[in-house]
């Protein structure tokens, strides 16, 4: 068996989701199919112990799985409170959306949250005028 080290992002990935029970196993590999479609050209990895999808190294989306929900992380505490409503079956704090383990995120809502963290993360790396 490899090591991490000798592992790439989108096996350590398929690694952590192997390990989690089902139905949150089936809900955010379904996750992970929808982020790959919004985000083709983002790397697979792990941060903070959780699959995130990275851009240029910079994470635009986390998830992971617990016993009782599914949460994703915008890896931002702005990106939520941009967003708006988000669904009557999601629970929302600062940096986390839950929901239950057993649906998945509609690809909608997850476009809207990746579309507001990319114009974050741009606004970020543009020069200020003086």
């Amino acid at each position: 068996m490899a090591t991490d080290e000798a592992l790439s992002g989108a096996e350590l990935v398929d690694r952590h989701l192997a390990s989690l029970p089902e139905p949150q196993r089936t809900t955010l590999s379904t996750l992970r199919a929808t982020l790959r479609r919004v985000l083709p050209d983002a790397d697979e990895c792990i941060k903070y112990r959780m699959p995130c999808f990275a851009v240029n190294g910079v994470g635009v989306a986390a998830y992971d799985g617990f016993k009782r929900h599914c949460s994703y992380f915008p890896m931002s505490g702005n990106v939520l409170a941009h967003v708006g409503p988000t669904g009557a079956a999601t629970v929302t704090t600062t940096g986390t959306l839950q929901f239950p383990v057993d649906q998945s995120l509609d690809e909608t809502l997850v476009r809207r949250l990746v579309e507001v963290r990319l114009a974050e993360i741009a606004a970020k790396r543009r020069p200020t005028r003086r």
